[in-house]
C-alpha cells in the first residue's frame, strides 16, 4: 500500500485518510467536513477541467477542491470500493 496525497488518487481508486499537511485551519475545515483520520474514501469522478474532485465517504458525496485534497494524506487501497 502506497501513501499520497488525495489529489493524486485516479477516478475509481479509493483509500484511507491518515492524516493532513499545511495549515491548521484548513484542518478543522476537512474534518468538519467528515474527512477524519481512519475515514475510507473513493474518488467517484473529477469535473471537466480536472477541478473539483467528487469523492464518496460515510455514505454522501463531497466536492472537493484539488488544492485542498493535496493537504491529506491517504493510503492507497487496492480494488474499488
Amino acid at each position: 500500500m502506497k501513501i499520497t496525497t488525495l489529489d493524486q488518487l485516479k477516478a475509481g481508486e479509493k483509500g484511507t485518510i491518515l492524516g493532513y499537511e499545511g495549515e491548521e485551519d484548513l484542518h478543522y475545515r476537512l474534518k468538519e467536513l467528515g474527512l477524519i483520520r481512519g475515514t475510507e474514501i473513493f474518488v467517484k469522478r473529477f469535473a471537466p477541467l480536472g477541478d473539483p474532485m467528487e469523492i464518496i465517504l460515510r455514505g454522501y458525496s463531497l466536492s472537493l477542491r484539488r488544492q485542498d485534497a493535496s493537504k491529506i494524506l491517504v493510503r492507497k487501497e487496492k480494488g474499488i470500493l
